[in-house]
């Protein structure tokens, strides 16, 4: 009998016939999720502590960001490549091997050069971790791809909130050393997904065994490239947007309202919540009506209250923020899962792509937006991305693929 190669095991993994979503897999990956993005939150929200520590400039804080963003973000496609065509169940526990070890020597860090070496182990970490992750999510879902995306992912944005609030309430009082208790949670987190690693090896195995199922894309030739920029722009516009909330919605608050600086940052809780609740929402929607609905009205049904916010008052804006979370975040499973189903046999490519491009442009869109902001006003920052959901447009280019691919083809 002859052994398949790495590509066609990658592809038939996604046509094996799943027994069903398996629940216990989906919810270890989204609690390793939790603890990955929790860790990784540290890092921005220990600026002000390693800033007086090592007497930093600010441009030497935005080398750190840099530093991060890099080995985060342009990774994950290699990453997730390579693991394409060579699979590696235990990937995953490396990765968070990278984590534990970049926090130990972040908590120690005598000199700058180390303190850059510490937050790249760390991003390291995660390149490897989420087009992994990922991957495993896509095989757990049996028909409901969607739901198992979007039930990883507010894992994620769960563990985003609580990094900085534990940094808040651990760290900043403490000093830098306290780092070291939050190995502890790499440690736990590298134990869950051991086992997660035993189930994904079993799971090859049983894939092995079964004859490799012919892959026939959906779409072929220059219109994948096509789809898959406009996804791209999708994703640019999304992330452009929720750069510009999460990291100056409390500034434009003070300014505007003049809030207190606590009531603020409960407005800004509320926005996260409601983008926690919209990205559980997406996918199992997406699954139900079709991904390219959804991408349509995650981001054009955005447009109408970006547009309105600059020009409400408290209240509304209070209310048009929520509706912008929950519209808006429930796009990233939908366009991510359809990817996925665009271009069958490389989840991992593809999961890196989206998470690597993702980051960057929240990364890139908060440094721009800043930037800006320092020129002109914070209100005229709101005013000016206000637009972006129109690029929601794009979404009319896409193939149609039809809502029940995910079901007659379960990972």
């Amino acid at each position: 009998m002859n052994e398949s190669t790495p590509a066609e095991l990658s592809a038939h993994t996604e046509n094996a016939a799943v027994p069903g979503t398996v629940f216990s897999i989906l919810v270890a990956i989204s609690v390793s999720h939790l603890l990955n993005d929790t860790l990784q939150a540290l890092i921005p929200a220990l600026y002000p502590i390693v800033k007086d520590s090592f007497l930093l400039s600010f441009g030497q804080i935005g080398l750190v960001t840099f530093t991060f963003q890099v080995t985060a973000s342009l990774l994950q496609p290699v990453v997730g490549a390579i693991t394409d065509r060579r699979p590696q169940p235990f990937s995953l526990v490396v990765g968070m091997g990278f984590t534990l070890v970049g926090l130990a020597l972040l908590s120690f860090a005598g000199s700058f050069g180390m303190l850059l070496l510490s937050v790249g182990m760390v991003g390291v970490g995660s390149s490897i971790f989420h087009p992994e992750s990922s991957r495993i999510a896509h095989l757990a879902a049996g028909a409901r791809r969607g739901f198992a995306q979007s039930f990883f992912q507010v894992g994620g944005n769960a563990g985003s909130s609580l990094g900085a609030l534990l940094a808040a309430l651990v760290i900043a009082e403490r000093g830098r050393s306290r780092i070291l208790w939050f190995t502890l949670l790499a440690a736990a987190a590298m134990v869950v997904l051991a086992q997660v690693g035993r189930w994904y090896k079993a799971r090859r195995a049983q894939i092995r065994r079964r004859p490799a199922a012919a892959v026939r894309p959906p779409v072929v030739g220059s219109r994948v490239i096509f789809s898959v920029v406009i996804l791209l722009i999708l994703i640019f516009s999304k992330y452009f947007y929720l750069a510009g909330m999460t990291s100056y919605y409390t500034f434009y608050l003070i300014s505007k309202f003049g809030l207190s600086i606590r009531s603020a940052q409960l407005h800004l809780f509320l926005f996260q919540f409601a983008v926690a609740a919209g990205t559980l929402i997406g996918g199992p929607v997406g699954d139900r009506i079709g991904r390219k609905y959804v991408i349509w009205i995650s981001i054009l049904g955005a447009a109408p209250f970006t547009l309105l916010l600059p020009h409400a008052g408290l209240v509304g804006t209070t209310f048009l923020s929520v509706c912008i979370g929950v519209i808006l975040s429930s796009a990233f499973s939908a366009i991510l899962v359809y990817a996925q189903e665009l271009i069958p046999g490389n989840v991992g490519l593809i999961s890196g792509l989206f998470f690597g491009f993702a980051f960057g442009m929240g990364g890139l869109g908060s440094a721009a937006l800043g930037t800006l902001a320092d020129r002109t006003s914070i209100e005229y920052v709101y005013q000016l991305c206000a637009f972006l959901p129109l690029l929601g447009l794009f979404a009319a280019f896409l193939p149609r693929m039809g809502k029940k691919r995910a079901g007659a083809q379960p990972a």
